[in-house]
């Protein structure tokens, strides 16, 4: 039996869920999201629950998809009502972000201003070195971030570039360093 898939989830009050044509509707206060049903999973909502099941218990492929789907609610129930948000941070001299109507301009060190369009239901906000991206959907907004993180990724030698503020970049020394320690 699954572990995730078998726990309930809480509905909070100001947000509806219900299924329509295979697909889970959850709206809240910060949007609405839908998710597509795989066949072998269904959702049952009683009062202020969600419980979702599959076909056979014992199967493992059912029972992915049951800690799957149940995750993927829960998380959707968690966007509607506080939203997710991830912050990224840019190092690097001259290197800097800015907003242009909803769209970020970011400017790391190529010969061009590099310009980042955010999908709908994400938004951008820049504080100096800071670019925060949120949005309702955890998909959206991770997949958002990454193609950021795409644009300059952090480099080893100087830790220039954009990384999320709670990455690591693991610095490498420079090839005066190793001359020295090899003499």
């Amino acid at each position: 039996m699954s572990r995730i898939g078998k726990k309930r989830i809480a509905i909070p009050a100001g947000v509806t869920a219900g299924v329509e044509k295979n697909q889970v509707v959850i709206k809240g206060p910060k949007g609405e999201l839908r998710l597509n049903l795989h066949p072998r999973v269904t959702v049952a909502f009683e009062q202020n629950e969600i419980t979702t099941t599959v076909v056979n218990e014992n199967n493992k492929q059912d029972r992915s998809l049951w800690g799957t789907f149940s995750s993927l609610i829960a998380s959707m129930v968690k966007g509607v009502t506080e939203g997710f948000k991830k912050q990224m941070e840019i190092n690097g001299v001259g290197y800097k972000a800015n907003l242009k109507g909803a769209n970020l301009m970011l400017e790391v060190g190529f010969s061009h201003p590099v310009e980042v369009k955010p999908v709908a239901g994400v938004k951008f906000s820049v504080e100096k070195n800071l670019i925060t991206v949120e949005g309702a959907d955890k998909q959206l907004v991770g997949e958002m971030a990454a193609q950021i993180r795409k644009v300059k990724k952090p480099e080893p030698y100087k830790g220039k570039g954009i990384k999320y503020v709670d990455e690591v970049v693991r610095r490498k020394a420079g090839k005066t360093a190793a001359k020295g320690a090899a003499a």
